[in-house]
């Protein structure tokens, strides 16, 4: 019934016939900005984690301080969320990504303050650091929220899954090249300065290109049936839906947990591994190969479930075998010389895992239609949120410190390194466990899909009718 009311509401709304749909070559453009936001965000986002050791020795604070840089986008995502869900469902696209980049932007400068000996700022520099932290954590949501909804009003239907990976995947890419810029960019403390330059540059460059080169909120036609209608529902009857679909909230707590497992992954990888004697080079290599494989399993599902449209049996698979790669990195961490071992455990848990992340967000869409995807995909991003600062706070309570270990690469603080060998158990067991969840409860129906279908049914019809309707 839920899909036919879906279908109704399509038909009422698309005046127009399938003829008149067009896509705007412009789209790439919007595509390309907001890929680079999402980037430079992420990039801002990860900037200490690869060198927290390093990070905590400049600014003689602890490693439990230097996680709070990481943390706060999670702690900030939560409230501002549903803040940026109303902003992309009611106020509209444009305004959603120019002032995400200006937020961006500000963060990243600000941050620069920190490392400005001529301030003599002494213990305040911290603070520099985390209020530009703050900056760009807001500009977050905003930022994450974006793909789905840039896919769905400016990308015809076969090519929405794939806009849709292009644009969630800039974000691991940007995790990318913090994983591998900053321990080739601060070898030691003292060049922590360049490397705050440096990543200012991306934010710069988006913002501008947001300023001045986005000028519409819709394109004047729109590219799907779907998309005359993507504003349909009032913000708040949209979350009152969302929370009465069950297959949603399924969703958003299996693959928001997902996501916040990723967090603590990408976050805390250098930590996990410095204990047992892996450098911070070998840290960041895993974590580039984490995200590099994720992305090329992202592309190629992508274009899978563009042509085939099975988002259901693609992210059950992919959940499940995230799960399995994640049992395997716990046990294989725990081993000290398992470089190659470890190397291939990172390269498959971000092969599956992030694989899911494009599909999920496409799926949350799926399974809610007619609500606005931005509300949609913005209440997982605060449920991963909120997940995500339960589990660093939980894994950081479950570390050990070894005081004395002759084998650690860690910069130690007072009380020595930390063995996260129960840590990273939990999270393979909390991995596990919701995949299993998840392929055993979640099951939906296609609803926009069976919407689009229905319309353009009717709509050839239609066609029909008058073409046999003789001259008077």
């Amino acid at each position: 019934m839920e899909g036919a009311e879906a279908a109704s509401l399509l038909g009422e709304r698309s005046a127009a016939p399938p003829a008149r749909f067009r896509a705007y070559r412009r789209r790439w453009f919007l595509l390309a900005v907001v890929c680079l936001l999402n980037c430079s965000n992420a990039m801002l986002w990860l900037t200490f984690a690869p060198v927290a050791d390093k990070t905590a020795a400049y600014f003689h604070i602890s490693l439990e301080t230097v996680n709070w840089l990481s943390m706060v986008y999670l702690l900030i995502s939560i409230p501002f969320g549903l803040v940026a869900t109303w902003v992309l469902d009611s106020v509209g696209l444009r305004c959603a990504v120019v002032l995400s980049a200006w937020l961006n932007m500000i963060g990243s400068i600000t941050r620069m303050f920190s490392v400005l000996k001529f301030l003599s700022l002494g213990s305040q520099s911290y603070w520099y650091l985390f209020v530009g932290q703050c900056f760009s954590a807001l500009a977050q949501p905003l930022i994450i929220f974006s793909p789905t909804k840039l896919a769905a009003l400016w990308f015809p239907d076969h090519q929405r899954a794939t806009a849709n990976m292009i644009a969630s995947m800039s974000n691991p890419l940007g995790i990318l090249i913090a994983n591998l810029l900053s321990p080739a960019l601060v070898p030691e403390g003292k060049h922590i300065p360049l490397m705050l330059g440096i990543y200012a540059v991306p934010a710069v460059t988006a913002c501008v290109l947001a300023t001045l080169g986005i000028h519409e909120k819709v394109p004047p036609t729109p590219p799907s049936a779907s998309a005359t209608s993507s504003n349909s529902q009032p913000f708040f009857t949209g979350l009152k839906m969302l929370l009465r679909n069950k297959p949603y909230i399924i969703l958003a707590v299996c693959f928001g947990g997902g996501i916040g497992m990723f967090t603590c992954f990408s976050a805390l990888l250098e930590q996990i591994l410095c204990e047992k004697g892996y450098s911070n080079d070998f840290a960041g290599l895993n974590g580039a190969l984490f995200t590099v494989c994720g992305l090329l399993g992202a592309f190629l599902l992508g274009m899978y479930v563009d042509r085939t449209k099975k988002f259901i049996e693609s992210t059950k698979i992919s959940f499940c075998l995230s799960a399995l790669a994640s049992i395997m990195f716990a046990v294989t961490s725990r081993f000290r010389h398992q470089a190659i071992t470890l190397a291939i455990t990172s390269s498959l848990f971000g092969f599956f895992g992030f694989a899911i992340y494009p599909i999920a967000m496409e799926l949350a869409v799926e399974c809610s239609y007619p609500v606005g995807e931005g509300t949609s995909t913005g209440l997982i991003f605060v449920a991963s949120q909120i997940e995500g600062v339960i589990l660093m706070i939980l894994l950081q309570a479950l570390t050990v410190h070894v005081s004395e270990d002759p084998f650690s690469t860690c910069a130690l603080d007072q009380d020595g390194a930390l063995d996260w060998t129960t840590p990273v158990l939990v999270l393979a067991g909390l991995c596990s466990g919701m995949a299993c969840f998840y392929v055993i409860f979640f099951h939906t129906d296609y609803k926009r899909l069976h919407a689009e279908t229905i319309s353009a049914d009717l709509a050839k019809a239609e066609d029909a009718v008058t073409a046999h309707v003789p001259e008077s």
